[in-house]
């Protein structure tokens, strides 16, 4: 059974069935003291509900030292209420997790798909909230994030993969796919390969997305900088002077990490499992920059849709100059926000646009 066809059992409401009480009665007294909520149906969901990557990190090690199982914390996204993750505790073996986590049902076709960023999770649930359309939502996720498997470091790999994976939700176009940051570049070649393979591109959308500087024009590069470090200087500036010098090295180090001179050195948790969010994330991050300094974007025939945030100081400043050579069409729309909060805070702005494509693409009967 796929984590797919799991949720699908779970998600119509009374399809579980639960053979343990107390397996319920110990994930409520854990997610009661975890969430600071005196009241939680096994239905709600856990994100929902004020949930997060470290929270979830803390629920698995108690779950791991009340039964003596050990689960990676990325089965929360998959079965995010108690009822699924009972039921799931109550199987002898994990399904097989599929890289498309169910974010919102609907049932208009084709489903959206939504690429992660450099982190690896489909962290999409509440920005698909805010979509006013009768098609299900996916967040992709990237093969590592369990801790089971190795992160890929190619996006052609990362790619392939969640096409091979893809009749867990459809088996032909027309696609909807949406990538956010790195993301987007993985949504990119996934177009371009089924585009190869004679599928249907209903809409590609590019949130934000920026292939490596080094593949930028030398123009690009140098106006890329300046307002790097501009940017840089005016946050300095507001600072105390010791917390203006961590600020240089961070940044520093960031600028090696892009330019490909250094790997990205955060230490992980040695306390954590390596099931855990804190260690996987960072594994699958690691490899993600690896996978961006490779990556050279290809000329794609056909039209992207291009969403920019408004206070975009850390990107190139005009993505048609980007995109424009690497496409027939493209198409940009500036929504409020930077790069982090127009997924994080600003969700409707984001999600209303992204809804008008699907409809002008796709209108509801």
């Amino acid at each position: 059974m796929t984590w797919f066809e799991f949720d699908q059992i779970g998600t119509a409401g009374s399809g579980y069935k639960l053979n343990s009480k107390p397996m319920v009665e110990m994930l409520l007294r854990i997610w009661r003291q975890l969430l600071q909520r005196p009241s939680i149906g096994i239905e709600d969901s856990f994100f929902d509900l004020g949930g997060s990557s470290s929270l979830a990190d803390t629920m698995f090690a108690e779950i791991a030292r009340e039964c003596g199982r050990e689960l990676p914390s990325a089965t929360i996204l998959c079965a995010p209420t108690i009822a699924a993750l009972a039921s799931l505790l109550e199987q002898p073996t994990l399904p097989r997790f599929s890289p498309f986590v169910p974010l919102s049902a609907g049932s208009e076709r084709p489903p959206i798909l939504i690429a992660h960023g450099l982190a690896g999770q489909a962290s999409f649930s509440k920005l698909a909230q805010y979509f006013q359309t009768g098609h299900p939502i996916y967040g992709i996720q990237a093969r590592g994030v369990d801790g089971i498997e190795k992160p890929f470091d190619r996006v052609e790999d990362m790619a392939q993969y969640y096409i091979d994976a893809l009749t867990d939700v459809q088996s032909h176009g027309p696609y909807i796919l949406i990538g956010y940051s790195f993301g987007g570049l993985v949504a990119l070649e996934m177009a371009q390969r089924l585009s190869r393979n004679g599928e249907n591109i209903g809409l590609l959308v590019l949130v934000d997305t920026y292939p490596h500087p080094h593949f930028l024009s030398k123009p690009q590069r140098v106006r890329l900088i300046a307002r790097r470090i501009l940017r840089h200087l005016q946050e300095m500036k507001k600072m105390p002077i010791r917390d203006a010098t961590t600020c240089f090295l961070h940044g520093l180090e960031h600028r090696l990490q892009m330019a490909g001179l250094r790997t990205p050195g955060k230490s992980l948790p040695p306390a954590a499992s390596p099931l855990s969010f804190a260690q996987t994330t960072e594994r699958v991050k690691r490899s993600a920059y690896v996978a961006l300094g490779c990556y050279r974007p290809q000329f794609y025939r056909g039209k992207i849709k291009f969403v920019s945030a408004k206070s975009n100081s850390y990107f190139p400043d005009d993505p048609t100059a980007v995109w424009g050579r690497l496409a027939d069409v493209v198409e940009v729309e500036t929504v409020p926000g930077d790069h982090l909060d127009m997924v994080s805070a600003h969700f409707e702005s984001l999600a209303a646009a992204l809804t008008r494509y699907v409809k002008d693409t796709f209108p509801e009967k």
